[in-house]
């Protein structure tokens, strides 16, 4: 064996080759239900934005962050999701060249909730305080 053959990711984040082929199904996803290819009527009248695909190590399960537009309807948007699961898959594997298709599970993309409660975090007058430099410890 030569010297790459035991290569393997030891860091405790995704592994490169999990954050491309995760983009690749991103975009896959996005491209599908943007054109509609999907036949559901129910499913085509909502406009979904694929967050992010988290793959596991093996890439053999994608999780899929997904949000309607508007953030409403998210349960009917990932049940419709999880109702074309396999024409989904089906869409992944003609268009990407993976040993395996991976299985696909929607959860809700709570991206935009984690950014406004950092934007909240940061208008804390508490938190101005400490960035401008002013938050030092009283001396008694």
């Amino acid at each position: 064996m030569g010297p790459m053959a035991h290569r393997s990711h030891t860091g405790t984040g995704p592994s490169q080759r999990q954050l491309r082929v995760g983009e690749l199904i991103r975009r896959t996803l996005a491209d599908v239900l943007n054109r509609g290819e999907i036949h559901d009527p129910e499913l085509n009248r909502l406009s979904i934005t694929v967050g992010e695909v988290r793959c596991s190590p093996d890439l053999k399960v994608a999780t899929v962050h997904v949000m309607p537009l508007g953030g409403k309807d998210v349960e009917e948007a990932i049940a419709l999701l999880s109702k074309h699961r396999g024409e989904l898959r089906h869409h992944i594997t003609r268009q990407m060249t993976l040993k395996y298709a991976p299985d696909l599970r929607f959860r809700p993309d709570e991206t935009f909730d984690r950014l406004d409660e950092t934007r909240r975090l940061f208008s804390d007058e508490t938190v101005q305080r400490d960035i401008r430099g002013g938050g030092e410890a009283d001396e008694d």
